[in-house]
Formats: C-alpha cells, sequence, structure tokens
C-alpha cells in the first residue's frame, strides 16, 4: 500500500479539513477570528497539538516537557536566518530535525520510566532546558532578551545571491513574499495540513496500531515478546519533529526566539490543548489549540470600557455590578473562563470536545432512524437465524 492509499471517509475528511484550513479567514471572520496573526496560532499551536497527541493520545505518555522542543525549534530557525538565509523553508526543515534529535536524547533517558515518573523527567528536562538558555547558553540564546535578528549577520545564503538588505531589519520571505499577514498565515496552513496527512496516515497504519497497543497494555505485549521501547521512543521523536516545526514557524511568523517559548506552562498548555479537544483523536487537538487561542487573544482583550458598553442596557447599578463580576473572567483574568470550560469539559465530556460532537451526532442518527434498534431487536426475535459454524 502506497503513503497515498486511503479509504474514502479518510480523503473526505482531510479534504474537508485542508477547506476549512484555506478558508479560515472567511470562516473565522464572524467570530472575530479571521485576522492573520490570530490564524498564524490557530495553524501553528495546531501543529504543536497534533504532534504532542502522537505520543499522549497514542502511546499514553504525558509529557510535561514539550515545551522544550519548541523553544529549540524557534532558537534554530532565528540563527538559520542569521547565518544562512532568509528564506524559511531551510529554518523549518532544520527547525523540524534539531527538535526530533533533541528529543530522541531526552526521549531516550525518560522513557526508561513511565507513567508519573516519566513525566517528571521530561517536566525536569524541560526546566533545565529552560534555566540553561537564560544561563549557561547566553552567547547561543542571548538570555533574557532573545535571540534576534541583526544588519550584521552573515546570511552567506542571501549574500551569494546578491540579495541586500541594505540598513532595512530584514524579516522572513518565501521568494520575494514577506512572512506577515496573510501570507504567512497561508505558509503555516499548509505546514499543517502536510502535517495533519503525516498524523491521518500515522493513526490508519500498524504502527500506529502498535502505539495503541502499548497504550492498552504495554505488560501484556511485553510478555508476549515485543518489544514496546522502540515504538514508543519513535512517538516521542515524531512528536518532538512536530513541536520543533512548529518552533519554527512562531519564529517564521515573528523572527525571534526567548527561552519563555520552553517554560513549562507552554508544555501545560499544549496539554490542554489535546485534552480539551480530544485526546487520541484527529481533529481534536487542532480543534483544542484554536479554542484555547481564541479565548487567549479575544477574552484577554476585553476591559472594563467594552463590558460598560456590552451592559449599557442594563440600569446603572446593575451594569456596575455585572462589569465588576465579569470583569474577573476577561482581560487578565481570561485563564478563570478557560479554567471553567476545562473543568466543564472534563466532568461532562470526559472525551473532550469531539466526544461531543460524537454525542450530538449519534443523537441525530437515533433521531432519524426513529426506533431502528429497537424494532431490528424484535424482528430478529421473531425471525431468528440458523446459527453458522
Amino acid at each position: 500500500m502506497g503513503i497515498f492509499s486511503m479509504d474514502k471517509k479518510d480523503w473526505l475528511l482531510f479534504l474537508c479539513f485542508s477547506a476549512v484550513t484555506l478558508l479560515g479567514p472567511i470562516i473565522f471572520t464572524p467570530i472575530g477570528a479571521g485576522y492573520p496573526d490570530l490564524l498564524q496560532k490557530f495553524a501553528i499551536y495546531g501543529i504543536f497539538a497534533l504532534g504532542f497527541n502522537i505520543l499522549f493520545g497514542l502511546t499514553g505518555y504525558l509529557s510535561f516537557g514539550h515545551a522544550a522542543f519548541l523553544g529549540v525549534g524557534s532558537y534554530t530557525a532565528v540563527w538559520t536566518f542569521k547565518l544562512l538565509t532568509m528564506n524559511p523553508i531551510p529554518a523549518i526543515i532544520l527547525a523540524t530535525l534539531v527538535g526530533g534529535l533533541f528529543s530522541a536524547v531526552i526521549g531516550y533517558i525518560s522513557l526508561r520510566r513511565s507513567g508519573i515518573y516519566f513525566s517528571i523527567l521530561t517536566l525536569a528536562f524541560a526546566q533545565m532546558s529552560y534555566n540553561m538558555a537564560y544561563s549557561v547558553l547566553t552567547p547561543i540564546t542571548n538570555g533574557e532578551t532573545g535571540l534576534q535578528l541583526a544588519q550584521a549577520d552573515p546570511r552567506i545564503i542571501d549574500i551569494a545571491f546578491g540579495r541586500d538588505y541594505g540598513a532595512v531589519l530584514p524579516s522572513s520571505d518565501l521568494f520575494g513574499i514577506d512572512m506577515s499577514g496573510y501570507p504567512g498565515f497561508y505558509f503555516c496552513a499548509a505546514m499543517l495540513i502536510i502535517c495533519f496527512f503525516i498524523s491521518l496516515r500515522i493513526f490508519r497504519s500498524p504502527f500506529g496500531m502498535m502505539l495503541r497497543a502499548v497504550k492498552s497494555n504495554q505488560n501484556r505485549m511485553k510478555y508476549t515478546g515485543f518489544n514496546t521501547r522502540p515504538y514508543a521512543l519513535s512517538a516521542f521523536i515524531i512528536s518532538g519533529m512536530f513541536a520543533g516545526l512548529a518552533g519554527g514557524l512562531l519564529a517564521v511568523t515573528d523572527p525571534l526566539a526567548g527561552a519563555e517559548r520552553m517554560q513549562w506552562t507552554a508544555s501545560g498548555e499544549v496539554v490542554l490543548m489535546t485534552i480539551l479537544g480530544g485526546a487520541g483523536t484527529l481533529l481534536g487537538p487542532v480543534i483544542g489549540a484554536g479554542v484555547i487561542k481564541y479565548f487567549e487573544n479575544i477574552f484577554s482583550a476585553f476591559n472594563d470600557t467594552i463590558l460598560m458598553h456590552a451592559y449599557s442596557a442594563l440600569p446603572e447599578g446593575l451594569q456596575h455590578f455585572m462589569v465588576s463580576l465579569t470583569s474577573r473572567f476577561v482581560g487578565e483574568g481570561w485563564q478563570l473562563t478557560l479554567g471553567l470550560l476545562f473543568m466543564v469539559i472534563v466532568i461532562f465530556l470526559p472525551g473532550g470536545l469531539m466526544e461531543g460532537v460524537k454525542r450530538i451526532r449519534n443523537l441525530f442518527t437515533n433521531t432519524s432512524g426513529g426506533h431502528g434498534p429497537e424494532k431490528g431487536s424484535k424482528e430478529a426475535a421473531a425471525n431468528p437465524q440458523p446459527v453458522k459454524a
């Protein structure tokens, strides 16, 4: 079977996902999310969550240190811009490869343990990377200030082809197309579509079935003679490569890299994205990433002035009361709203938002089919069929 051999349902899913991604500026405009900066974040963190889902959703290994690969990818991309060229293609290729190499080292050590011990090891490595980026590796990372472009950077490939940026600080461009605004979004969207296709093929492959078996009962697999560690390590490396690519894309759309991208909060964020959308599903992590980034960018922009305008129809006393009440859940307190949403999802939809979609689909299916299952069972009881050997 070839790499492009998929059944009709998978092709339909892939084509629908691609269409929605490419039509994002139109589809998300009514909810105030159609501007390029936010759409870029949807695509980039969707890639980050897709990669994390291959590890956590399929194998069950919960990593609290994936932000380390995100940060490494960003640093690699910026150094590529400084030393080689402002074309984003070499930057994302090197960011993906370095993210994979770094994850191979961390995964080789961390996967010697499982469960909570594995999670603690990944968190420890991520925090070590974060602190080293701030202190020991300052000549490489530029410490607290962060790694940025400079006019004096060599950019040997650009110079070799006669590209002169003059006195203007350069920005990433794809063969003359500036990677900001909507062109930057469509570049990230193309990467997201490619990553979704790879994730889809992994889910449907024998390798994906082995990863599910690791999650289901790893001890039983070991007793039957299977060595599960290479499969888990492969999933960890693939996941790290996705994270490195996401970090590289962050640098493509905004050419700088800081150690804050490696902080434990960034690792926790991708865990929330995956669980919120639905761990182990194809679309869930992308949806979860979109929901969290939407809340972060939309609800964090609310202030008292906007709330006063929203409640302008209420009496003055009630208006001030509602503003003082809701202001705690927007603006700087938007994470309270996210926390409440996460609690509701975990309590009522343990499988994430995709479980809610499945329940709604089953509800309509059962409604449209009437009393199909009950009727079918009665007919089967009335007309028993002979049992075949």
